[in-house]
């Protein structure tokens, strides 16, 4: 029989990998907090829609649940859940499904940050797995609808890795390579501390900068003076990382150590980041809507995971007695931000 999978959470993630994924054939079920998602999705199905004909679709083989319809579930428990939801929302999303799951069953991390030790604080750590999707960029523009505003990695860049918190390869998790490699490129690792780190590093030089200032990620990295900023918080987060003994991965495919030494000020170390980072030529057709979730909460009014992400590196810095100012500065401006005392600007933050 079909392995039963609920997805809690149908927002641009969520959505579109659970989307894609009942496109497949896979027996998906959508629990959704936002009302009007649930009912559009239900009326007219979840429409995906990403670089190319093929991936434009309308998904109508995915049910659809209210949180408050979950109960109707206790018969038909599920086997795989995957948490989808900010990561704030992480502990009561888990404790909502955690009575649903089979006895067998887990919860799978496909989130920002790092959520594994709070899913494993109400199911155990034996029901963890994480999924890090790094350099995927899709966007929840309306009720039900998805786009994706970045091609997809393919062979040239892996898009989704997944890990046991433990490190070992696993059936389940070879089982779950195999299916997310029907919606991009995926691997199994080892290192899902190192990865998740380094996914927070990514992200903490990007999305908030992107909040803070107004900019498109691509409009962040042709201003140099952001684009400096940019360079020292991945920097900093590396140097958190590395002294809280993680093993840090290419990060928007640059070495670690040569994000570093760009931030002291090394030339050649410094060109090479920039020829990755700056876009060339006519570039991303979607350039100019191309915004990470933060920058998206921001022109939405929703809270932002700002505290989860650059406060993170911040607060663990702190207390290994390794600072990271430039963190501490941008989640101060963004919460700022987020209450409406200040509005988006690069100015800001340079």
């Amino acid at each position: 029989m079909a392995k039963r999978i609920a997805v809690v959470g149908a927002g641009a993630l969520g959505g579109y990998v659970g989307g894609t994924l009942a496109h497949l054939g896979h027996d998906i079920t959508f629990i959704d907090s936002w009302p009007e998602n649930v009912e559009t999705i239900r009326s007219r199905g979840l429409e995906l829609d990403g670089m190319t004909p093929e991936e434009r679709f309308t998904v109508r083989e995915a049910k659809t649940l209210h949180i408050t319809e979950l109960q109707a579930q206790a018969k038909s428990p599920f086997d795989i859940a995957m948490v989808a939801m900010k990561s704030y929302d992480t502990a009561w999303a888990t404790a909502l499904i955690a009575p649903y799951l089979a006895p067998s069953g887990f919860v799978v991390s496909l989130q920002n940050c790092l959520n594994e030790e709070t899913i494993a604080g109400i199911v155990g750590w034996g029901r963890v797995v994480g999924v890090v999707a790094s350099l995927i960029s899709v966007d929840m523009y309306e009720a039900a609808r998805i786009r994706r505003t970045v091609a997809k990695g393919g062979d040239k860049y892996t898009i989704f890795r997944i890990g046991e918190p433990h490190g070992r390869i696993t059936p389940r998790v070879e089982e779950l390579v195999g299916w997310f490699k029907g919606i991009d490129s995926a691997k199994a690792t080892p290192n899902l501390w190192g990865e998740r780190w380094t996914k927070l590093v990514q992200n903490g030089m990007g999305n908030g900068v992107t909040a803070a200032t107004g900019l498109t990620t691509p409009d962040c990295a042709r201003n140099p003076a952001i684009l400096k900023f940019q360079i020292k918080l991945a920097a900093e987060g590396i140097r958190v990382g590395r002294a809280l003994g993680y093993q840090l991965e290419k990060v928007r495919g640059i070495e670690p150590d040569v994000l570093v030494r760009a931030d002291d000020g090394d030339k050649a170390a410094n060109d090479q980041v920039e020829s990755v980072m700056i876009p060339k030529g006519p570039g991303n057709p979607r350039d100019s809507i191309q915004r990470p979730s933060m920058a998206q909460d921001i022109l939405k009014g929703r809270r932002t995971e700002i505290e989860q992400m650059n406060g993170l590196i911040a607060r663990k810095g702190a207390e290994i007695g390794v600072p990271a100012p430039s963190h501490e500065k941008l989640t101060a401006t963004v919460l700022k931000v987020e209450r409406g005392e200040v509005r988006p600007s690069p100015s800001l933050l340079v």
